[in-house]
């Protein structure tokens, strides 16, 4: 028996690329939409990082009148604790929200003294979440998930659709 040479000697290479627009822009922005545990713990690291994010936002807006410099980052980390909770363009708004969050003890509108690394650790989350994708339990999977295509015969060509 003949070991191959490679690991993917004898799969097809020639592979037909099809432009879907926007659904396929945004679905190369996710490496996976991971099911089962690990689709789990991202649905519990999205949900978990939202709501703190909302929480402390609107914390800091309701205990105090916001000044004019201090608004537009809270609203930003209410926004995009939304977007992240509901697994919506998770990439871009989670992305929004750690730069939001990386700003804040930057600008010193950090509400209590000391309370900047609660920013640091949550814009660091941030990260960790627009690098790894919302998961399959989200908008995003629904929108932009894998679709499945059907195999293609030799010989018979694909024609993407008139439009």
């Amino acid at each position: 028996m003949r070991m191959p040479k490679t690991p993917l000697e004898g799969i097809d290479s020639t592979t037909n690329f099809i432009r879907l627009g926007w659904g396929s822009i945004v679905q190369r922005l996710f490496s996976t939409f991971p099911n089962h545990l690990p689709g789990l713990g991202l649905l519990l690291m999205r949900l978990s990082l939202g709501i703190t994010l909302i929480c402390l936002a609107a914390a800091i807006l309701l205990e105090q009148p916001p000044a004019a410099n201090s608004l537009a980052p809270r609203i930003i980390g209410v926004v995009a604790g939304v977007f992240v909770i509901a697994g919506l363009w998770t990439p871009l708004a989670a992305t929004l929200a750690a730069l939001d969050q990386f700003w804040i003890p930057l600008s010193f509108l950090s509400s209590q003294k000391g309370g900047e690394w609660i920013h640091i650790v949550l814009g660091i989350l941030c990260a960790s979440v627009a690098m790894l994708g919302p998961g399959a339990w989200s908008v995003d999977a629904r929108l932009f998930g894998r679709k499945a295509f059907p195999p293609i015969r030799p010989g018979k060509e694909i024609h993407p659709p008139k439009g």
